[in-house]
């Protein structure tokens, strides 16, 4: 009886260690499947981030027990003291819809290690602090009820499990190699990785269909953590068979693996052009905050205007990209009253102008947009958009489209804008005649009816 209870267990290790060498299989689309299962995604161009956790309580960035060097002795003090009592996801549902976000990613883990959800891996969790609540539940279905794709960021890093080992990016980071070795000694990454997937297969089963997942983030090269770190392939593998429709990022380190990501995301900053990989244009969102921080952190002053936001997501729809703007509540639950503010700013000009934004992309070539302004397609409706960031005095001429155009209108108002055509060598422009004051919105939009 011992010697096959002794079999057993030696079989299962042989299992375990084929199992991480094996290669995964990750599933084969065409490229027509694959557009077809992020249409919804790229036809809504813009979502929320949420970065939650106990990093809220310091609200001094999300970053703080890595900026700080705290240990998890010093940063238990925030998993004791957080109580979000005024924590209600229907309403930042509701400020999310009217802000004409279609699509939500929350942070069920950052790097911190705390969970936002009542994981049976771990007791670092939402369900063991006052607050007692799984974060994860209400979420999802407080966005679901609005009609809003409702998606899981889940952090590779984790400053707090036991066996993640100390590395380049950890709060206990080191100066010298010999030093890493020491304090790495008895912990297990192939224990961490098994968390890992233990983990994404609770997030992926128990909430019903999630739309996206984030993965973040790979740093491979010295003291670094990439693939093999993750065992990436696998991780990727179980998601996708868990929701077959799920739109994976492109952190996990498999760019040059077929299959192996459905995006790419510049964070933080303006592309120059429609990006590329292999001189190929790829589907891409870029990630942004109100201000410098992921995390609530009350004292940042660098938060960006309505306008500066709006630009920012018809810039990013210009070039055939989406926009996902995130939001750092407060320890008590709150979206704070500078987000709110901008969130409401941004839903009032999407009231009237979101058909400049929902399903469009990058103008066809040719179309050149006028100075200070930003052009928008829809190629099922054939309209061309422009929007105005710098209001002209009473006219504005479009280059080469009298052959192009047949009707101009306000979007905000759907009145309509008069036009002519140039004479001898710009016989081909048209001028169009604007009322002289701005109209009263944040960003004007002008509606072009194509030929």
């Amino acid at each position: 009886m011992k010697t096959k209870t002794y079999t057993i267990t030696l079989l299962t290790i042989l299992l375990l260690i084929t199992s991480q060498m094996a290669p995964a299989q990750l599933p084969k689309e065409t490229e027509a499947q694959k557009t077809q299962r992020m249409k919804w995604w790229t036809d809504a161009r813009f979502g929320m981030f949420i970065h939650w956790g106990l990093y809220a309580l310091p609200a001094r960035h999300e970053w703080v027990k890595n900026r700080e060097r705290l240990t998890t002795e010093q940063y238990q003090k925030y998993f004791e003291n957080f109580n979000p009592d005024l924590y209600n996801p229907k309403e930042w549902a509701r400020m999310a819809k009217e802000a004409g976000m279609k699509y939500v990613v929350l942070t069920a883990k950052h790097h911190e290690g705390f969970c936002n959800w009542d994981s049976k891996f771990t007791d670092y969790k939402s369900t063991n602090t006052p607050f007692g609540r799984d974060i994860i539940r209400d979420y999802v279905d407080a966005f679901r009820a609005e009609g809003i794709k409702v998606g899981f960021y889940y952090s590779l890093i984790d400053w707090h499990h036991p066996d993640y080992t100390i590395d380049r990016n950890h709060p206990q980071r080191q100066e010298y190699d010999t030093a890493y070795a020491r304090l790495n000694k008895g912990k297990d990454m192939n224990r961490y990785r098994e968390y890992m997937k233990n983990q994404v297969r609770e997030l992926l089963t128990n909430y019903g269909e999630i739309s996206i997942i984030w993965f973040d983030f790979s740093f491979p090269g010295k003291n670094g953590k990439g693939r093999q770190d993750w065992d990436s392939e696998n991780l990727l593998k179980l998601a996708r068979s868990l929701q077959p429709g799920i739109i994976v990022d492109d952190r996990l380190d498999l760019k040059d693996v077929e299959g192996g990501w459905d995006f790419t995301t510049p964070e933080q900053y303006k592309v120059t052009k429609w990006p590329e990989v292999n001189g190929k244009r790829v589907a891409w969102e870029t990630c942004q905050t109100f201000s410098g921080s992921w995390g609530y952190y009350r004292d940042e002053t660098s938060w960006k205007s309505p306008a500066q936001l709006l630009e920012l997501l018809v810039e990013s729809v210009s070039k055939g990209g989406n926009l996902l703007l995130n939001v750092g509540p407060t320890a008590r639950g709150t979206f704070d009253n500078r987000a709110q503010e901008r969130l409401k700013a941004m839903g009032e000009w999407m009231k009237y102008n979101n058909r400049s934004v929902y399903n469009c992309t990058e103008a066809p070539a040719g179309f050149v947009p006028p100075a200070n302004s930003i052009l928008t397609y829809n190629p099922t409706s054939k309209r061309l958009y422009v929007h105005l960031l710098a209001y002209p005095m009473g006219s504005l001429t479009l280059a080469n489209m009298a052959d192009k155009v047949k009707y101009v209108q306000f979007l905000h108002d759907a009145s309509e804008i008069r036009f002519s055509t140039g004479n001898n060598e710009t016989k081909n422009d048209i001028n169009l005649q604007l009322p002289v004051l701005k109209p009263p919105v944040e960003i004007p939009v002008l509606e072009v009816f194509l030929k």
